[in-house]
């Protein structure tokens, strides 16, 4: 039986991440990620699907394989509608970090973490209205998707 989903995700190789806190986050997407989702790019032959996601030439990059590695699809979104909510999440995942590591109140922790959740939810919504007739995709896939659009944006 067929399922429209992805199997695989590749992230390019590259500098390391900043620091573990983001290493952690990244790779926790993809575990999520692969644990359960949902995508089904439209008009392809029934998955599963493997997807190599990057950021080439100022724009992030879908490319869509089968799961013998055959391309079946490449969607590259500008990244310009993305580049504040980029900007905000790493700048609130800095806080984060800092409120724990300098041993912050609970509560200061949980208000800067609300505030990454907002910032998430919003990058997952502008990620499902980007792929809009190109990729149907379940909000948790979008925000995981988004983890990882941060992630490699951190690279470059």
């Amino acid at each position: 039986m067929a399922e429209q989903r992805l199997q695989s995700i590749a992230l390019p190789e590259g500098p390391p991440l900043p620091n573990p806190y983001a290493e952690a986050d990244r790779a926790q997407a993809v575990a999520d990620l692969l644990a359960g989702n949902s995508f089904d790019p439209a008009g392809l032959p029934p998955g599963p699907y493997a997807l190599n996601l990057e950021i080439r030439d100022g724009r992030l990059v879908f490319d869509i394989h089968d799961t013998a590695q055959a391309p079946l699809r490449v969607i590259a979104l500008a990244l310009g509608p993305f580049r504040r909510l980029i900007k905000d999440y790493h700048l609130v995942v800095a806080s984060h970090e800092q409120a724990v590591t300098e041993g912050g109140s609970e509560a200061r922790i949980q208000a800067i973490d609300m505030g990454r959740r907002g910032l998430h939810n919003e990058g997952a919504e502008l990620l499902c209205q980007r792929l809009d007739g190109r990729v149907a995709l379940d909000f948790e896939t979008a925000r995981r998707l988004f983890t990882l659009v941060c992630a490699l944006h951190q690279r470059i």
